[in-house]
């Protein structure tokens, strides 16, 4: 399922429609150059969720568990950047069966932890000419194309899953 999101508004909220249908157990896998919107979405992600904030990047202490306010699953937010490889993150210890998981540049970093998983790719353009600009204008409100892309037995069925998305695309 693709998505065009107009600005960091748009972003929060595709995050907490997203939320709304996580659960335990699920992992969401975010990839996307810096200043793509990774954190914006997973901050949207959080306030679906209903979790206890402020949702901003884990950086420096790498992973960030945020409890749920209404009963339901924490929100545990990672941000692999920094990450040498998987080992790394097995040595995080997430709980992953209990807790909605999302990983910011987690891609390739999670073989075989889950069966499933959400995968949200955001492409981001550089400034309307679509050239790349200075660092500095890595915030800047400009439109993101977000796929989502779900894998394994938790998706199917679902508007997000790459089957379904293999499917939709013949004829």
């Amino acid at each position: 399922m693709r998505r065009t999101i107009p600005d960091a508004d748009a972003m929060e909220s595709l995050g907490r429609e997203l939320g709304g249908e996580l659960r335990a157990g699920d992992l969401v896998v975010l990839t996307g150059p810096l200043g793509a919107g990774k954190t914006t979405l997973t901050r949207g992600i959080g306030a679906g969720l209903r979790v206890r904030g402020p949702v901003q990047s884990p950086t420096f202490v790498l992973a960030r568990t945020h409890p749920n306010l209404a009963g339901g699953p924490p929100l545990v937010h990672v941000d692999a950047y920094r990450l040498g490889g998987a080992a790394e993150l097995e040595d995080l210890d997430l709980d992953f069966a209990r807790a909605v998981v999302v990983v910011e540049w987690g891609a390739g970093l999670l073989d075989g932890v889950s069966d499933s998983w959400l995968e949200a790719v955001i492409a981001r353009p550089h400034g309307a000419s679509g050239e790349t600009t200075a660092d500095d204008d890595l915030d800047a409100d400009e439109p993101r194309t977000v796929d989502l892309l779900g894998h394994g037995p938790r998706w199917a069925g679902t508007p997000f899953s790459v089957q379904a998305e293999l499917e939709g695309g013949r004829g």
